[in-house]
């Protein structure tokens, strides 16, 4: 797959922010560094990609006690992404390819239906319309496609907040993300 460099920055910014659970997260220099060196290096986004699920996975699966800290840099995952781009690059499975989804089908519904209802009751008929239209049962099947699907219907509707959200609103949203990042 042939990425632009903004698409392939982009890519990784959202499945980082979506593993991370967090839509308020900004990359520091490092992060874009090391984004600017595997893509002049050919590390495909799939690597980078699996990288950061088997990176956040390890971390889950840490006893509580040494989870006192979140995945604040992509620098945290650099080692499992330069696994999965070695695997790849050997022709070999990567770590994630055979690892079941941590959710069901019908957790997907469920999670789509929710927020079809959430968006209809806003009144973004429209992006309610355009989840329930994903064809789940096909889509569960390439998860990456979901996701890709799931972020662009996400997107429009941050756009459509932040174009709809006064100058206070959208100036105490930068405080409240100010205060976030400060510790």
């Amino acid at each position: 797959m042939t990425e632009t460099a903004e698409n392939y920055f982009s890519v990784i910014e959202d499945h980082f922010r979506a593993a991370r659970g967090t839509s308020l997260f900004m990359f520091s220099p490092l992060d874009w560094s090391l984004m600017d060196a595997w893509k002049n290096s050919g590390v495909p986004i799939e690597a980078v990609l699996r990288g950061i699920d088997t990176a956040f996975e390890r971390w889950r699966k840490q006893p509580p006690r040494a989870q006192t800290r979140g995945i604040n840099s992509l620098n945290y995952c650099a080692s499992a992404i330069a696994e999965e781009a070695q695997a790849m690059a050997n022709r070999t499975p990567g770590i994630c390819k055979n690892v079941e989804p941590p959710f069901s089908l019908q957790d997907v519904r469920a999670f789509v239906s929710k927020n079809a209802g959430s968006l209809r009751a806003a009144g973004y008929c429209d992006l309610a319309e355009s989840l329930e239209s994903l064809d789940l049962n096909r889509l569960f099947s390439e998860l990456e496609l979901l996701e890709q699907k799931l972020t662009a219907i996400e997107e429009e509707t941050i756009a459509r907040l932040r174009d709809a959200a006064t100058e206070e609103a959208l100036i105490e949203a930068r405080r409240a993300l100010d205060r976030d990042l400060k510790p």
